[in-house]
């Protein structure tokens, strides 16, 4: 198997758990559980805007396929910008599960990098 778009740790003191894709995903955005466990594993596809996120993705993944996320709070992992963020900025989930800077969602993490509009930005998670 081939991980494409993968996502890279800076630090991480948390624990990846391997999940279900309930539809297809990409590396490096944030992920949401979206139902019952499958197989015993907790079932996942893109987080909406501004909701919570169980993690990051760590690869591109097609429907019904096993994909790891990245989780842990304090820990460092690269995610893909939805736009400007400065280092320092608060996180939220954006359009198509990217990070954004925080406005009206909830806060996921806050940036420790400056990055733009589809680079990686490596965000601490909380």
């Amino acid at each position: 198997m081939t991980y494409n778009n993968p996502a890279r740790d800076l630090y991480n003191d948390g624990s990846d758990i391997t999940c279900r894709a309930d539809a297809a995903v990409t590396g490096k955005t944030f992920a949401a559980v979206t139902g019952p466990r499958v197989d015993n594993l907790i079932t996942i596809a893109t987080a909406a805007t501004g909701a919570r996120a169980a993690g990051v993705i760590k690869y591109d993944a097609a429907a019904d396929d096993l994909v790891g996320i990245a989780r842990g709070s304090g820990r460092i992992i690269t995610v893909t910008a939805g736009g400007a963020i400065t280092a320092g900025d608060d996180v939220q989930v954006g359009t198509n599960g990217r990070a954004v800077t925080h406005t009206d969602g909830l806060v996921v993490g806050y940036a420790v990098d400056t990055a733009t509009n589809g680079t990686d930005v490596p965000v601490s998670l909380i």
